[in-house]
This record gives structure tokens, C-alpha cells and sequence, in this order.
């Protein structure tokens, strides 16, 4: 077991990473400006469990300075190898994360991440959720980077009603599905789909 989970550490990062980092730090930026917009993200194969997309996004936002808390449906000791192989980033407890993976049950209760300050909202958390799809909208979104209105799939409607009502301060949101994000940042208002 544990020669098998030193080689999986080693591997799955990403190939060519100049040139994948980029392209994955490019389709995170543009989930975040552009919220419901489904983007294609790949480039690393993650331990099992852990989606392609998750998977790009944590080699892409996660460095030796970058606390992650890994929520119990996806904490493994591959992961963690993997993880501290490819990005040096630390695990850490929810309260102390930048970054923050799992299913969304697991990654409850909300209350428990960083949200800011109001001198540094910036210092808040960013959750990685992994979800099955991302393409049965059940919510309707208004604000920064939405024209008019855009619809998207939510696990559920009123932590992100609570969450945007904190703005500037919250958390973000990507979602996680396969090859392919969605994100919900804090200053995003949601109702629900009619």
C-alpha cells in the first residue's frame, strides 16, 4: 500500500506545466468573471475519488502557502501525498483554509471558513466543490459578470443567499464535475429558479 501511494503522489501532476497551469489558471479565472459559465479545465489526473477538474484546480491555486482542508468524503493519504508532491500546500483544519475540497455535505457547516476582514476580504476561504453534473439549473443568478441573468446548478439556494448577503466578505465557490468548473464568487446574488 504505501509503495502504491508514493508512486500515485508522483504522478498526475501536470505534463507540460508552464503551458497546462496556465490554460487551467485561465479557465478558473474566467469561471470566476463570467459566474454559470461552465469552462473545460484538465491537465492532472488526481488520486481517485477527486474529479479531473478539482484536481487542475488545486495544482492550479495551491502553492507552500496555500492551507487546504480536505472534507472527510475525500481526505485520503494518496490525496495528501499527492497534494504536498505537486503543490507543497499544507492540510490544514477548516478555520485555517484558503482552499477547501469535498462533497457539499461534507464541507457543512459553511460557518466554520474564513470570510474575510473588512480591511482584507481577500482573506477568505475558496471551496471546491465536488458535484455530479453542472448542467440542471436550479438557481438564477444576478450581479458582477452576469448579463441580465444566468441560471445554475446549486446543491442548495440559501447558503449562497446567506453567503452573498456577507459581501464584500464570504467565500467563493468553484464547481467541480469531471473535466468541467462553474463558480459562484460572494458578491453573486441567487434566487431561486422559477
Amino acid at each position: 500500500m504505501g509503495q502504491q501511494s508514493d508512486k500515485t503522489a508522483f504522478t498526475g501532476g501536470f505534463s507540460n506545466p508552464p503551458v497546462a497551469a496556465a490554460r487551467a489558471f485561465r479557465a478558473s479565472m474566467n469561471a470566476m468573471a463570467r459566474p454559470s459559465q461552465v469552462q473545460e479545465i484538465t491537465g492532472a489526473t488526481p488520486p481517485d475519488g477527486v474529479s479531473v477538474a478539482a484536481g487542475s484546480l488545486l495544482l492550479t491555486l495551491c502553492d507552500p502557502e496555500t492551507g487546504v482542508y480536505l472534507a472527510p468524503d475525500l481526505d485520503s493519504e494518496a490525496l495528501r501525498g499527492w497534494l504536498a508532491f505537486h503543490t507543497g500546500a499544507p492540510i490544514v483544519a477548516a478555520e485555517q483554509a484558503d482552499v477547501a475540497l469535498g462533497g457539499w455535505q461534507e464541507l457543512q457547516p459553511l460557518n466554520r471558513f474564513r470570510i474575510g476582514t473588512a480591511e482584507y476580504p481577500d482573506r477568505s476561504a475558496t471551496l471546491i466543490v465536488e458535484m455530479h453534473s453542472l448542467d440542471v439549473p436550479n438557481a438564477v443568478l444576478n450581479g458582477p459578470g452576469v448579463k441580465d441573468t444566468a441560471r445554475m446548478q446549486l446543491p442548495e439556494i440559501a447558503a449562497f443567499q446567506t453567503n452573498a448577503a456577507l459581501y464584500p466578505l464570504g467565500v467563493d465557490f468553484f464547481f467541480a464535475s469531471g473535466s468541467q468548473i462553474a463558480a459562484l464568487p460572494r458578491s453573486i446574488q441567487v434566487t431561486v429558479e422559477a
